[in-house]
């Protein structure tokens, strides 16, 4: 079985190359911030409502940065009971995302055979009976309290940090991105339809450290599938294309009322200190901004929600998911 480095590698490519833009918060135009003080022994700047920085996480006394199944088991027992953090195995994800394309093919098993608590990845091309691909690969999706996103990519088990090799990925992206590379034969196209299948994705998290490494989940998966299909590097241009997407489609947000959480974010000034924030008078929490890139606009979380109510899902993302404490239907 091989794992997954437990300390994410911020000084190495990609992510030197990405890491400011990958931080920002499309709503705020600050950084995401911390929202846990699960790094506060770091001291006063690495508190809840502070913006992760660069520095944090690359500088000379770097915050170590971990996916779940490495943190202490102390670490995740309080975060599953302080936050309500979840995280699914993988063959349970794989179970879910076999069921949505059940419905949406119609038949079952397209994309792999269900084996107790694992899986065998069919290695023919995806028969779509009629379909379009494309739809396929537009059909948006948002996974709810998304923490390191495992519904969408699937670059390791989540819950044990086991690596998943790029050909036996289950995640809803994972299974797009085979789709293209199965439906296109030269790199413009690729890139084209890989893009789409990005602006298809979304989700929100509370944590910031969990939101960076979905975010991460789903930068290096397109690293790792541009390298397997082009067998070469992403360039920059490329990278600064999709963290573009990725950062406006996983966003930070308190999913209760559909704003940042905690208010405005507190920038970093080394001679701010608690007290200072304690102080200040409570800002109003924007509400958190969306991006709809087939219909070229930027909507407000709340005021859908607000609007649509319980249709939400239905008419701005054809599927709604998560983790299966979060979901009722």
């Amino acid at each position: 079985m091989l794992l997954m480095k437990g300390i994410i590698e911020f000084r190495k490519y990609p992510l030197e190359i990405i890491l400011e833009k990958l931080l920002i918060d499309k709503t705020t135009g600050k950084r995401i911030i911390w929202a846990t003080d699960g790094y506060s022994e770091y001291g006063d700047k690495y508190c809840d409502r502070f913006e992760i920085t660069p520095g944090a996480l690359a500088g000379i006394n770097p915050v170590l940065i971990q996916p779940r199944a490495f943190k202490a088991l102390e670490t995740q027992q309080q975060r599953t009971k302080s936050k309500a953090e979840v995280f699914t195995p993988s063959w349970i994800v794989n179970k879910m995302v076999n069921h949505l394309d059940e419905e949406w093919f119609g038949s079952p098993d397209v994309f792999n055979i269900e084996k107790d608590q694992t899986w065998e990845t069919k290695t023919e091309m995806i028969d779509f009976k009629g379909k379009k691909w494309k739809d396929y690969v537009d059909r948006s999706v948002l996974e709810i309290t998304c923490g390191e996103a495992p519904f969408i990519v699937s670059r390791y088990n989540a819950s044990t940090g086991q690596i998943i090799p790029v050909e036996e990925r289950i995640g809803i992206l994972d299974r797009k991105l085979r789709v293209v590379t199965e439906n296109t034969d030269n790199e413009e196209d690729w890139i084209k339809w890989a893009t789409r299948a990005y602006e298809s994705v979304y989700g929100y998290e509370y944590q910031g450290d969990n939101l960076l490494i979905g975010r991460i989940n789903l930068l290096m998966t397109f690293v790792d599938y541009y390298q397997s299909v082009w067998n070469k590097e992403a360039d920059k241009d490329l990278l600064t294309a999709i963290t573009n997407i990725i950062t406006w489609n996983f966003w930070q947000m308190d999913g209760l009322n559909g704003t940042v959480p905690l208010g405005v974010p507190q920038p970093v000034f080394e001679q701010m200190t608690l007290f200072d924030i304690e102080d200040k008078p409570e800002e109003k929490a924007p509400l958190c901004k969306v991006r709809k890139w087939r219909a070229k606009k930027t909507i407000r979380y709340k005021e859908i929600e607000r609007k649509e109510g319980i249709d939400m899902a239905k008419k701005k993302w054809d599927i709604v998911l998560g983790n299966p404490p979060f979901i009722l239907d």
